[in-house]
């Protein structure tokens, strides 16, 4: 029962951060990492149900604004890439306050890309889920309080945020930028 507890404590912590919060601090080590190209695409992005409206452009670069100002403060010299494909989202319409509150989501695929050994190190992509920050409260959804412009910068906040997340566990566990042309091993 413990266990359940802190789990769910776990979760709600991540999804009550704001994945732009620590930004104004250090980046958070990635070895010999930096961002060559960004790129967002949505060819299939499915608009869920009750969402507001955002085209194709909005979506893609929200992502890519988000990605770079994340990834942007790496100068390492061994050069990555991403590829981002927007595969769903929900940007909260005003609900009924406490027996409706809509939250906003945001589903991408990630692949990674090592420039210098031409190898994709995400041979399958990496699926992220993000959740927008409950900065308004459990009550309130944001579609009360925000605009849909504003609803998918904090998505795309926190997918930067959960992609670095994912760097830094890749890296701890495959040495992804560890600087050694040789030593980085693609994800199974």
């Amino acid at each position: 029962m413990m266990r359940v507890v802190l789990v769910v404590m776990s979760l709600f912590m991540l999804v009550a951060c704001n994945g732009a919060a620590d930004l104004n601090k250090a980046a958070v080590p990635l070895g010999d990492f930096k961002l060559q190209h960004n790129i967002a695409v949505a060819p299939k992005a499915v608009k869920g149900p009750l969402s507001r409206e955002a085209s194709k452009e909005e979506l893609t670069k929200a992502l890519t604004d988000a990605t770079e100002e994340r990834f942007g403060r790496y100068n390492g010299t061994r050069n990555y890439h991403f590829g981002m494909s927007i595969e769903g989202y929900v940007l909260a319409q005003p609900g009924v306050p406490v027996l409706f509150a809509p939250k906003s989501i945001l589903v991408i695929n990630l692949t990674v890309w090592d420039d210098a050994k031409n190898l994709k190190l995400t041979p399958k992509p990496h699926q992220i889920t993000v959740f927008e920050s409950f900065d308004q409260g459990p009550v309130v959804g944001s579609g009360y309080t925000k605009s849909a412009e504003e609803q998918l910068k904090n998505l795309s906040q926190n997918a930067a945020k959960a992609i670095e997340s994912y760097l830094v566990k890749q890296n701890a566990e495959n040495g992804w930028f560890n600087g050694d042309a040789e030593g980085a091993v693609a994800a199974e």
